[in-house]
C-alpha cells in the first residue's frame, strides 16, 4: 500500500521542483539571456503558487466528495483532469502564452486536489496505531516531488534544447524602446547580449560571448514539461488501481482505539471543526510556518545563483544550483517522514514548539551568513559558511514539510480519527495561503531590493560610460530595465573598480520578514488547547440522527 501512495504524492509534489525551470522560463525567447518579451521571474514563478495553492483549495472543496466516492474513483478522475492540464501548460510555454499556461496550471491543481487526500486517509485507516508515521511517509512523497522532477526536467530540457543563432560580438547596435537591435544589412534583428557569466548558467555547450538573435533556438522547457506530464499521468493512474480501502472496523493486532470520554463521541464532526478556536489557531500557525518554506522552494535555484554565483563562480555552478534544489527537496521529504515519526514519540504540540523555535533561528541567521561569505568569498571559511547557508535553508524547508506531515495526526489528536480526511482537506487551505504569500512576499521584497540596488549603482556610473555600453542615455533607464537590457549584472560590468556587487543582499529583507512570521506562529500555537467536550457531544447527537435516518 505504501508504494503506490508514496508514488502518487511524489507525482503531485512536482510543483515543489518548479524553480528548476523558472530561470529557463525567463529566457524562453532570448534563450541565453532574457529578451524584452520574456517573462519576469515573478511571472515565471507564479505557476508554482497556482499548482500548490490551487491544489490545497481543490482538496478542501473536494475532500468530502473524495471520501464519499472512494479513493479509486477520486484518483482516476483527478488524474485525467491534471493530465489534460499538463498538456495545456506545455502548449502555453511553447506558444509563450501566459493566458493559456496559468489556467492550465489551475487544471493540474484541481485534478491534484482530488487525488491528494485519498492516499493519506487510506494509509491512516490501515495504520491507526501509527497515524503520524503513516501520514508522514505518504505526504513525504509530496515533499520529495522535486527530487524526481528537477533531474528529470534537466535531462529532458537538455535533450530538447537548441542553441540560438549567434550573430557576433562587435555589431552595429541600435536601441529603441529599451530593446536592442543589430543591423544585419538592411534588416534590424532583435538581439540579446550574453556575457561569459550568463553562458555559464546555460546548459548548452559551445556558446561564446556576444549577441544572439531573439526568437531562435529553444530552452526545451515546453516539450520537457509535456513529456513529464504524460509520465506522471500514467504513474498515478497505475497507483489508483493498486490502492484499496482497509476493511470496515480494521484494527492492527494488539491495538485498541481510544475510549470515548463519558457519554460522548470520540470524534468531532467535520462541519463543527471550523467553529472551534483550535482550528483557526492551528490553521494560522501552519500557514505562517510554511510561508517561508514555500518562498524558498519557489526561488531555490535562481536564489542560490543570484546570491553566490558571482562571488563564488567555481563553486556555485548550474550543477550546484540544481543540487541545492534537490537538497531542499530532500529536506522537504526528510522533514515529512522524520518529524512525523518524532511527533509519535514526543507529541504533536511539542513538535510544533520545535518548529517555531528552530524556524526563527534558521531564517534570522541567513543574512549574517551571507555577509560573512562576502567578506572573503575565496577562503575555505566561505565554503564552510556556504554549506551552513544550505543547511539552514534546508532546515527551514524540513519544518515546512514537517508541518504538512504532522498536521493530519495533530488533527486526529484534537478532533478524533473518523473525519480526519475531510478535516485535513480544510487544513490544506493553509497550503493555499502559504503558497500565495510565500512566493509573492519573497518576490516583491526581492524586486524592491533589486530596484534600490540598481539606483545605488547608477549613482556611481558615469552617464557617458552608460551611453557607450547600452547605446541609450541614462534618461531611458526605466525602459531599459523593463526590456531586461539593464540588470545588476550588466551594470557591474561598467561599475567603477571596487564597487560592491549588491546581488548577494537582495534577499536579506525577505529572510528577516520570514523570521518575524515564524515568531507570530509561535505565539499563536501557544494558544492551542484541547477541544471543548461540547463539540464531541454534539457530534454524537449528529451521528445518532444519521443512524436513525439511514434506518
Amino acid at each position: 500500500m505504501f508504494v503506490p501512495a508514496f508514488l502518487t504524492h511524489a507525482c503531485l509534489g512536482a510543483a515543489y521542483g518548479w524553480s528548476a525551470i523558472t530561470q529557463a522560463l525567463t529566457r524562453e525567447q532570448g534563450v541565453v539571456a532574457s529578451a524584452a518579451g520574456d517573462w519576469t521571474l515573478d511571472l515565471a514563478t507564479y505557476p508554482m503558487t497556482i499548482l500548490i495553492g490551487g491544489g490545497g483549495l481543490a482538496a478542501a472543496l473536494l475532500g468530502k466528495w473524495a471520501a464519499r466516492v472512494g479513493p479509486r474513483r477520486a484518483m482516476v478522475q483527478g488524474t485525467l483532469i491534471s493530465g489534460l492540464g499538463y498538456g495545456l501548460v506545455a502548449g502555453g510555454i511553447l506558444s509563450h502564452n501566459l493566458y493559456l499556461m496559468y489556467p492550465a496550471a489551475g487544471l493540474i491543481a484541481f485534478g491534484n486536489g482530488s487525488v491528494y487526500t485519498p492516499p493519506v486517509q487510506t494509509m491512516m485507516d490501515w495504520f491507526p496505531d501509527r497515524k503520524g508515521l503513516a501520514s508522514g511517509v505518504v505526504i513525504g512523497g509530496f515533499g520529495s516531488g522535486a527530487l524526481f522532477f528537477a533531474p528529470s526536467m534537466n535531462y529532458l530540457m537538455r535533450k530538447f534544447s537548441e542553441a540560438p543563432d549567434y550573430l557576433g560580438k562587435n555589431l552595429e547596435i541600435i536601441t529603441e524602446g529599451g530593446k536592442q537591435f543589430a543591423r544585419m544589412g538592411e534588416q534590424l534583428t532583435e538581439v540579446v547580449y550574453a556575457s561569459s557569466a550568463d553562458l555559464a548558467k546555460i546548459p548548452l555547450d559551445g556558446l561564446i560571448e556576444g549577441y544572439y538573435a531573439v526568437g531562435t533556438g529553444s530552452t526545451g522547457v515546453g516539450l520537457a514539461y509535456g513529456t513529464i506530464g504524460a509520465i506522471y499521468t500514467s504513474l498515478v493512474l497505475s497507483s489508483a488501481m493498486m490502492l484499496k480501502r482497509a476493511p470496515v472496523g480494521f484494527k492492527p493486532a494488539g491495538w485498541e482505539p481510544p475510549v470515548a470520554v463519558g457519554n460522548t463521541s470520540s470524534n468531532v464532526h467535520v462541519d463543527l471543526v471550523p467553529k472551534t478556536p483550535q482550528f483557526w489557531l492551528l490553521f494560522s500557525t501552519a500557514s505562517l510556518l510554511c510561508t517561508g518554506g514555500m518562498g524558498l522552494m519557489a526561488v531555490a535555484k535562481p536564489m542560490i545563483s543570484e546570491v553566490f554565483s558571482t562571488s563564488m563562480p567555481a563553486v556555485v555552478t548550474t550543477t550546484f544550483a540544481t543540487a541545492y534544489l534537490m537538497a531542499l527537496a530532500g529536506g522537504n521529504l526528510g522533514g515529512r517522514v522524520g518529524w512525523a515519526a518524532i511527533s509519535d514519540r514526543i507529541g504533536r504540540r511539542a513538535t510544533f514548539g520545535i518548529f517555531t523555535t528552530a524556524g526563527i533561528a534558521a531564517y534570522a541567521s541567513l543574512p549574517t551568513i551571507i555577509e560573512a561569505v562576502m567578506a572573503d568569498p575565496n577562503s575555505q571559511t566561505a565554503k564552510m559558511l556556504l554549506g551552513l547557508f544550505c543547511f539552514n535553508t534546508m532546515a527551514a524547508v524540513t519544518i515546512m514539510g514537517g508541518v504538512f506531515a504532522v498536521l493530519p495526526a495533530y488533527e486526529a489528536d484534537l478532533y478524533g480519527q473518523k473525519y480526519v480526511g475531510a478535516i485535513h482537506s480544510r487544513f490544506l487551505m493553509a497550503a493555499t495561503l502559504s503558497s500565495l504569500a510565500g512566493p509573492a512576499l519573497l518576490l516583491n521584497l526581492r524586486s524592491s531590493a533589486e530596484n534600490k540596488a540598481i539606483s545605488s549603482l547608477m549613482e556611481k556610473i558615469s552617464p557617458d560610460v552608460f551611453l557607450e555600453r547600452f547605446n541609450a542615455p541614462v534618461g531611458q533607464l526605466e525602459q531599459l530595465i523593463q526590456a531586461k537590457t539593464v540588470s545588476i549584472s550588466r551594470l557591474m560590468e561598467i561599475a567603477p573598480q571596487g564597487c560592491i556587487d549588491p546581488s548577494p543582499y537582495i534577499y536579506n529583507s525577505t529572510l528577516y520578514t520570514m523570521a518575524g512570521l515564524v515568531s507570530a506562529a509561535s505565539v499563536l500555537h501557544f494558544m492551542v488547547k484541547p477541544v471543548n467536550q461540547k463539540y464531541f457531544k454534539i457530534t454524537q447527537e449528529l451521528e445518532e440522527k444519521e443512524k436513525i435516518k439511514s434506518k
